[in-house]
């Protein structure tokens, strides 16, 4: 149990919460092991097998399973991107593992009108940018003026010319009624799942900024599904694991609407979804989103759920 003990050392109550949501060794384990380096091969400025040769260069490389054979893990921890030509061209995009997995669920297609609502820094803008083949139109929105910069600078050198970058509240698109054929809300979160990047987000984790991202991520959501075109797909996705910004928040936008879940079915492990949490039950229809915990992959903790909306 020294990882668990490590993690009371930091933050006692973020040990009590979610030793009762997952009760292995494994879940302290990998949150504590350090993450492994993972990136995107941009094929809107390159061929994937000729950029793919000139890293093999430098790097042993694995492929990434549930990608769409662009993302691959480097096999070693420390790795200095800024001396790589290859991200200062825009060829590759750091991106984290399980961080790919929206874009492939939201599976935007050329000529498409897709919404990422809380876009920045960007590397799922510009990943689905990769997917539609530069045809279509991103609207990429950010709440921050500051982080909505660095939105701009990253869809500039990754070569991402269909997004129009929005500084607006996520919830302004609600306006916008039936609009988008494609909607991803990767919604701001407590960040758990970031715990193995930097223990940053275990000291500052607190059940306040768990209660304040949940009722945020309950208000995006609702715009977000008002938006969503008849017959379209939103993805909700965080990198948490709190039933209180996963599956209550998924559970309250099935209770509010007529919206629909779809199965995901990618090539990964996972861990079941939560159907009962602190006395309340949720939908069994859940059992259809994705749980994703540091042990399951050896990936960053996330969340996914595929929303459709009737015709």
């Amino acid at each position: 149990m020294e990882y668990l003990e490590e993690f009371r050392k930091i933050n006692e109550k973020l040990v009590e919460r979610y030793s009762k949501l997952d009760e292995s060794e494994d879940f302290w384990k990998y949150l504590y092991k350090p993450l492994r380096p993972s990136i995107r091969i941009n094929t809107l400025k390159g061929h994937l097998n000729e950029i793919k040769s000139l890293l093999e260069e430098k790097f042993e490389l694995e492929p990434i399973p549930w990608t769409k054979g662009e993302g691959f893990f480097i096999k070693r921890y420390e790795v200095n991107f800024g001396e790589l030509i290859e991200y200062s061209l825009g060829l590759i995009i750091p991106q984290e593992a399980s961080s790919m997995i929206p874009p492939v669920v939201l599976d935007p297609q050329p000529g498409e009108l897709v919404l990422d609502m809380a876009a920045a820094p960007g590397s799922k803008t510009t990943q689905i940018a990769q997917y539609m083949n530069n045809e279509g139109c991103i609207i990429a929105n950010d709440a921050k003026r500051d982080r909505a910069n660095i939105l701009i600078s990253n869809l500039n050198k990754a070569g991402v010319l269909i997004a129009k970058v929005t500084v607006k509240d996520g919830a302004y698109f609600r306006r916008y009624e039936n609009t988008f054929d494609k909607i991803l809300l990767d919604a701001p979160c407590s960040s758990v799942g970031m715990i193995k990047k930097n223990f940053k987000f275990a000291r500052t984790w607190s059940m306040g900024k768990v209660y304040y991202h949940s009722k945020l991520q309950k208000r995006l959501i609702l715009a977000a599904y008002k938006a969503l075109k008849p017959g379209g797909v939103l993805v909700y996705s965080t990198c948490t694991v709190d039933p209180l910004e996963n599956e209550e928040v998924v559970d309250f936008l099935l209770q509010k609407t007529d919206a629909k879940l779809e199965k995901i079915n990618l090539p990964l492990k996972s861990t079941e979804p939560v159907l009962e949490w602190e006395g309340k039950k949720y939908s069994d229809e859940l059992k259809k989103t994705l749980r994703i915990h540091p042990q399951d992959n050896d990936t960053e903790a996330f969340y996914i759920a595929k929303i459709r909306k009737p015709r």
